[in-house]
């Protein structure tokens, strides 16, 4: 199995994963045209996806979801309250495109198991999901108020990790948006703060080599540096140091990751 984050942040968000000759991504948050020249940099054709994994309604997860479904004929999978809230933002998707993939299921993609599950955020339903291709296994959360216990049962001792780590809980009290906005993400229905991410890291990863990327921070609330850092002293105060066994990546809202080999 192997994947690269795309594209990660508040702008737009792309997860590509492939094993064997299946490739899906989770999410399509920019524009079609956007999607196709990332593609081009991490070396794959886009038109050999085998589907969009939809997580939630929100503008920066499926801004191009309609374009590529539409251009490249690739289906779509999303649980029935998602599509009932993106029908109006995603224009018409052909009814043979169109495919519902419920909560807490699971869907296989040839040797590529997708296992989907609930997360905590202000949207219809929104899910997240673990795939497992053997004995490995990659977990996408970057969308929740908090990680539940429930959750952190789905998503342990997983070999990758696309982490969400949206801000510095200072620099949002500190900043530009209006209060309502700063309440709805720190809310449980918001995002996760770098410390509360990494506190949940220290809980769900075991003791072998492990790839976190850190994902969605906010471009007006953090700064990779400042996520790395904060991540980076969270763990070692839970008794982890990174380096030894877990490696910490940056994403970027512009740029691809390396594709790598879970």
């Amino acid at each position: 199995m192997q994947f690269s984050v795309l594209a990660s942040g508040s702008t737009g968000n792309s997860i590509f994963v492939e094993s064997g000759e299946h490739s899906l991504i989770v999410d399509a948050g920019l524009t079609g045209k956007k999607m196709e020249q990332l593609f081009e940099k991490v070396g794959r054709d886009i038109k050999n996806l085998n589907g969009i994994l939809v997580t939630h309604e929100h503008s920066d997860h499926i801004k191009g979801v309609g374009v590529l479904a539409r251009k490249y004929q690739i289906p779509v999978f999303a649980n029935e309250k998602t599509w009932k809230a993106m029908d109006g933002l995603v224009g018409t998707i052909p009814t043979d495109l169109r495919f519902q993939f419920d909560m807490e299921t699971v869907k296989t993609f040839g040797s590529l198991n997708v296992e989907s599950f609930a997360v905590s955020h202000d949207a219809s339903d929104p899910m997240f999901y673990c795939f497992h291709d053997g004995q490995r296994k990659l977990v996408v959360i970057t969308d929740t108020g908090y990680v539940s216990d429930r959750m952190k049962g789905i998503i342990k001792s997983a070999d990758s990790f696309v982490f969400e780590s949206n801000h510095d809980v200072g620099m949002l009290q500190m900043g530009r948006y209006p209060w309502s906005v700063k309440r709805r993400i720190l809310s449980d229905l918001g995002h996760v703060s770098n410390e509360d991410a990494a506190v949940a890291m220290s809980e769900v990863i075991d003791q072998k080599p492990t790839r976190i990327y850190l994902s969605h921070l906010s471009k007006d609330n953090n700064m990779k540096d400042l996520a790395r850092m904060s991540v980076s002293q969270t763990l070692q105060s839970c008794g982890i140091m990174p380096g030894e066994f877990v490696q910490l990546y940056d994403t970027d809202a512009n740029e691809p990751t390396e594709l790598v080999t879970v």
